[in-house]
């Protein structure tokens, strides 16, 4: 069932999906950082960022300890999103359109979010791990 996956495992077939070469993996004060998230509500995480602090590129898959904090967690993800949108709207128009394009869902107890050219795929991934309870396969 989806509700036991981790967001780690969920992350793997993520990574499965799409060449995430350019991006390195975050920690919880990372998150917690660009997020602004009480970290003691969340139960899991993977979160990866681009490698250059002029690349817009950034997922998480967040697990919450409370499903009902869900639609709290966006709202502090699209906070970002807006931040991201101020800081590259004019610097870098190619950075502003992924973040522009970005893809944010919720599902359970999960936030994800991607700004990525990938960004699609990574979201029909995240949909398939969790339609799928973590089976592998297509």
């Amino acid at each position: 069932m989806a509700a036991q996956l981790t967001a780690s495992e969920v992350g793997e077939q993520i990574m499965q999906a799409v060449d995430l070469e350019a991006m390195r993996e975050g920690d919880q004060e990372k998150l917690q950082k660009l997020y602004k998230l009480d970290l003691d509500g969340v139960e899991d995480f993977i979160l990866y960022t681009s490698t250059s602090n002029v690349k817009a590129d950034e997922w998480a898959v967040i697990k919450l300890k409370d499903p009902h904090e869900a639609e709290a967690v966006k709202k502090k993800v699209e906070a970002r999103i807006n931040e991201q949108k101020a800081k590259f709207r004019d610097y870098r128009p190619d950075e502003y359109f992924l973040v522009e394009n970005h893809v944010l869902k919720v599902k359970g107890p999960f936030v994800f979010i991607a700004v990525s050219k990938e960004a699609d795929r990574m979201g029909e991934a995240f949909d398939d791990a969790l339609t799928q309870g973590g089976s592998s396969g297509n």
